[in-house]
């Protein structure tokens, strides 16, 4: 880290970075490399200067996917928060697999055209960069493809706007497509971002069947059985998480289970997994009223995230039940509590919310009668699911 105040002379160069690694895909995100002073006559004397790092005024992105053929879209706006005038050069390092179709610097409101290096260009201006500053941020950089362009002077409390375009063939799996957006490098952004918006436009001659977002909160419209809309929109925020979006291709139902263990981890311990399921959507179903038993383990071990998330879940299914459904929540630790003695129309669920919401996991762990309490309250003449909600570990001896 580059401590404040900061000493210029004429052999420095100030990085301003806008993006840190993300491992295992490409950077989508640009840094602005400022020109160190300039004298007449040189040396510069050194100076003391309370630096400050550009800062992003917005970042968007759109995504066009037709047929698996990705074509991203960045609109970024730099700004200038120091009192005086700063040029240099940008460098955008682009995907391994991608290809750059449209760059576009703006500069008093008229296109600068950029030029793409291949990755032994951007090995060398990157090797020179490192070798100045020593910087762990730019060595991630290195043995990549970028685009580069000078950066015109962006005068004190000024914008400098950058667009980019570039295009990617996202390969299937299984029927399966993922496609990934770099985003938690502008956590290191000097400031928080006024805008973040990502809009991903997804047509396909095959049927798309579940689309689904692990890491941020998306909104879905579904246009058609072959085009989908997904949308995310933030404002004054710090991104921390890489945008990620699956969707599955397919005539017939799609079944995806993804499972993942950290390979940095050197300790055996268990990974995770997701799970998607998306019937067809062009078939008609009937609604068939239906019983939900909802178990939830409270126990001592399920403290803090696990029960908020247990919680999460059970109101999500209370808050989407259908008319006609019935249902009871039954919670256990050392002890076995229902919410009524007996199922409860779906038109109750909220009134169920606040003796939900006034739980506490505390206690050891009675499965076994919590099952029971559970099984004795099946109706045989109903569709009945019992959801067991619970971490897994049995009480302590």
């Amino acid at each position: 880290m580059i401590p404040k105040p900061i000493i210029l002379t004429m052999t420095m160069l100030f990085i301003l970075v806008t993006s840190l690694f993300f491992p295992s895909t490409a950077f989508a995100d640009g840094i602005i490399i400022p020109d160190p002073p300039v004298c007449d006559p040189g040396p510069c004397p050194p100076v003391v200067i309370p630096m400050q790092q550009l800062v992003i005024r917005y970042h968007h992105v759109s995504v066009s996917i037709k047929d698996q053929l990705a074509v991203t879209r960045v609109d970024q706006v730099f700004y200038n928060p120091n009192d005086w005038t700063i040029e240099g050069t940008y460098m955008f390092p682009i995907p391994e697999d991608a290809a750059v179709s449209g760059f576009t610097l703006w500069v008093d409101g008229q296109p600068v055209e950029g030029r793409v290096l291949d990755a032994t260009q951007a090995r060398q201006t990157y090797e020179q960069i490192v070798a100045s500053m020593r910087d762990p941020a730019l060595l991630e950089y290195v043995g990549r493809g970028a685009v580069q362009a000078r950066i015109f002077p962006i005068d004190p409390q000024s914008e400098r706007r950058i667009e980019l375009e570039y295009t990617q063939a996202l390969p299937a799996e299984g029927g399966l497509v993922r496609y990934v957006y770099p985003l938690n490098t502008e956590k290191f952004s000097a400031m928080p971002i006024e805008s973040v918006t990502i809009s991903v436009d997804i047509e396909s001659v095959t049927p798309i069947r579940a689309v689904y977002s692990p890491s941020h909160e998306v909104g879905i419209s579904r246009e058609s059985d072959r085009h989908v809309v997904a949308g995310y929109e933030a404002a004054d925020v710090l991104p921390d998480t890489d945008f990620a979006l699956y969707y599955s291709l397919g005539e017939s139902e799609a079944f995806h289970l993804l499972s993942y263990r950290d390979p940095t981890d050197t300790a055996d311990t268990e990974g995770f997994f997701m799970l998607l399921l998306a019937p067809r959507i062009d078939t008609t179903h009937q609604v068939i009223p239906k019983d939900l038993l909802l178990v939830l383990d409270r126990s001592g071990s399920m403290d803090g995230e696990k029960f908020r998330q247990a919680q999460q879940a059970t109101r999500y299914i209370l808050e989407n039940l259908n008319d006609g459904d019935r249902f009871n929540l039954i919670t256990f630790s050392t002890g076995v509590e229902t919410y009524a003695s007996s199922l409860r129309p779906a038109s109750e669920a909220a009134e169920a919310r606040p003796w939900l919401d006034g739980m506490r996991a505390e206690g050891s762990t009675d499965i076994n009668r919590a099952l029971l309490e559970a099984a004795a309250m099946v109706d045989p003449e109903r569709p009945t699911y019992l959801i067991f909600l619970t971490d897994g570990y049995p009480p302590k001896v």
